[in-house]
């Protein structure tokens, strides 16, 4: 679970929301006094109107995997570096022993399909720098996958102020066409209608700052670390078709991480002394 993310959104509704409720005497507002900051056109003018642009702006596919960007948005553990890395030693340890056909049942244990393919790449005894490319190149399109469901977060949170603009012009048309400042109490209407005018104005910030922009933020996140990860699979993968010492690979491994991130985990600690 993304604790982060929800605790993020989570207090910045809150501090909005209590941002609403503060009189300007330093006193909280009325329950019916929160409302002045709902209205209905507005929401169907920000968020319809952006969520249609996305529509002509992306394909279905794109559209479809929505909810399947929520589900690795709130995954913030699913890439394991360090597991990754003990798995490749432990690889290491049997190709050394047995040599690399060894690894075929291994890599049909793999749930990952991508670290599978790698295996079996090196398993079908492969060109070393051909089976690199097509691992790159499999790294880079993934990437430009990711970036594609980021960018589209990114354009919803760049549309929302502009169509909060366009709702706080329609209700500043609307203000303009029907005021009579010669009528009774004309004039005194104005204060209340720019007000509701606004409020799109309002809707569209929220949008952009507080919703979409997190999510691209985090989905880009996601993408740097699964694209971290397959970078450990690449170069641990080939160092074994090359005959890597299992104890050299996995100090050269470990130079992917931080220094945090080794003295963090005690796994590789523990599987170091296996490798003795």
């Amino acid at each position: 679970m993304n604790i982060t993310y929800i605790i993020g959104v989570i207090a910045a509704f809150g501090v909005m929301v209590v941002g609403m409720m503060q009189g300007g005497d330093g006193g909280f507002l009325t329950p019916n006094q929160i409302m002045n900051f709902v209205d209905g056109a507005s929401v169907f003018i920000t968020i319809g109107c952006t969520f249609a642009v996305l529509i002509a702006s992306f394909p279905i596919p794109t559209l479809t995997s929505i909810p399947k960007h929520f589900k690795v948005l709130m995954n913030a553990k699913k890439y394991d570096p360090m597991a990754i890395i003990d798995r490749l030693v432990e690889l290491a340890q049997v190709a050394r022993k047995n040599g690399l056909l060894a690894l075929e049942e291994m890599g049909n244990q793999e749930s990952d399909p991508f670290f599978k393919q790698c295996i079996m790449l090196v398993v079908d005894n492969n060109d070393a720098d051909q089976a690199r490319e097509i691992m790159m190149n499999d790294i880079e399109q993934s990437s430009a996958r990711h970036e594609d469901a980021a960018g589209m977060y990114d354009k919803a949170s760049s549309v929302a102020p502009a169509f909060g603009m366009v709702g706080t012009l329609v209700g500043l048309i609307n203000m303009l066409k029907g005021m009579d400042v010669t009528g009774e109490g004309g004039a005194s209407t104005i204060g209340t209608s720019m007000g509701t005018a606004l409020i799109t104005t309002l809707y569209g910030c929220v949008l952009a700052h507080m919703i979409f922009g997190p999510i691209a933020t985090q989905l880009r996140q996601r993408d740097e670390e699964e694209t971290l990860c397959k970078l450990i699979i690449v170069e641990g993968i080939m160092s074994i078709q090359a005959g890597a010492n299992p104890k050299f690979l996995r100090e050269k491994l470990l130079t992917f991480l931080s220094q945090k991130q080794r003295s963090d985990d005690g796994g590789g600690k523990k599987s170091r002394k296996g490798d003795e």
